[in-house]
């Protein structure tokens, strides 16, 4: 029995919750949970608390049962905190994991903590919907439940293109196709599809995008005023970052948009060399190696000089060792003076 099966078994109220701003991830690893309880045990209250979720997942079963406010009554047997590297990213929900008598917090964002009781983060794992079915019995994942996990894997790894997919990343994948999920559609409609505004913005938001960095790096920036004119809020944002990651050349992405007058939320995406997660530690976010945020303050000047000195530091490092391993292979290598030359011509 693994830890979430057995704090399960005990609880008899449970709190299940995730980060503010909720994902694809996010929303498929408590959906999840939701319904792995609920195919053991019907009698068990359990409640998913999350902030206004996107329709694009309300295929997910359990999605009308979100809970968007705190209740007044914040005790419960268990707690469970998924896809939040930190307490405060629980945002007004955080009183549900302090009024409860034990909790369990199942991530695979680097800069967790560990904030909960008990704590199973594996940074490795693509998505943490990939680390919660590991946690579960494959008896009772039904398709319901494979349909969510299935979710928060596709978006949490780009549909299996980003650096953090693996060869476990896709046994699990396929475990969860033979539940007879309709994993094509699962793809286009919760990951690909956009509305026409939502294009309109990303089509704006490339066209004024600015590289930096000998061209190593780009940013672009949605303000308050755009989103207005556009009529689009913050959900309507999703995609920008990555798409700027794919431009030829391109080692690291940054994505801002406005939040309050000068205050930016920033998205950062790196390839092959940065470690974002480093940057996003110093300004007071956090995430993973190759894709994170911070919330930072000034002009957009201010920001993007801040960023990319870190950026470039990172950089250079990594140039410096690549010069160094570069020497010491030369220094293996045997040099070519005259008695070498002398033997070649024999």
């Amino acid at each position: 029995m693994t830890k979430l099966d057995e704090k399960i078994r005990r609880a008899g109220t449970i709190a299940v919750l995730g980060h503010v701003n909720p994902d694809g991830d996010c929303v498929g690893s408590c959906l999840a949970v939701y319904n792995y309880i609920r195919e053991q045990d019907s009698s068990k209250q359990v409640a998913v608390y999350l902030e206004p979720v996107q329709a694009r997942f309300s295929y997910l079963e359990g999605y009308s049962m979100i809970q968007n406010t705190l209740p007044d009554r914040t005790e419960a047997d268990l707690c469970i905190c998924l896809d939040s590297a930190d307490k405060e990213r629980l945002g007004m929900f955080a009183p549900l994991l302090d009024g409860a008598a034990c909790s369990i917090c199942i991530d695979h964002h680097v800069t967790n903590p560990g904030y909960a009781q008990e704590n199973i983060i594996d940074a490795k794992a693509s998505s943490t919907c990939e680390l919660l079915y590991l946690q579960m019995d494959d008896g009772y994942v039904t398709r319901r439940t494979a349909e969510c996990l299935y979710t928060g894997i596709v978006h949490d790894s780009g549909v299996f293109k980003y650096s953090n997919t693996t060869a476990r990343t896709m046994e699990v994948a396929g475990k969860l196709m033979e539940k007879g999920i309709d994993f094509s559609s699962i793809i286009d409609d919760s990951f690909y599809k956009k509305t026409y505004l939502q294009s309109q913005i990303m089509g704006k938001a490339l066209l004024e995008s600015v590289t930096f960095l000998d061209k190593r790096c780009v940013f672009s920036v949605v303000r308050q005023k755009d989103m207005v004119f556009y009529g689009v809020d913050r959900s309507d944002l999703d995609g920008i970052v990555e798409q700027l990651r794919l431009i030829d050349g391109v080692e690291c992405a940054i994505f801002m948009y406005e939040t309050d007058n000068q205050t930016y939320k920033v998205s950062l995406r790196s390839k092959y060399v940065v470690d974002v997660s480093r940057i996003a530690v110093f300004f007071g976010g956090g995430g993973h190696v190759r894709a994170a945020g911070c919330t930072m303050e000034g002009s957009v000047h201010d920001v993007i000089n801040n960023l990319s000195l870190h950026i470039a530091k990172q950089l250079e490092e990594n140039e410096k060792r690549q010069d160094g391993n570069g020497e010491q292979e030369n220094a293996k290598q045997p040099q070519e003076g005259p008695e070498v030359r002398e033997k070649l011509h024999d």
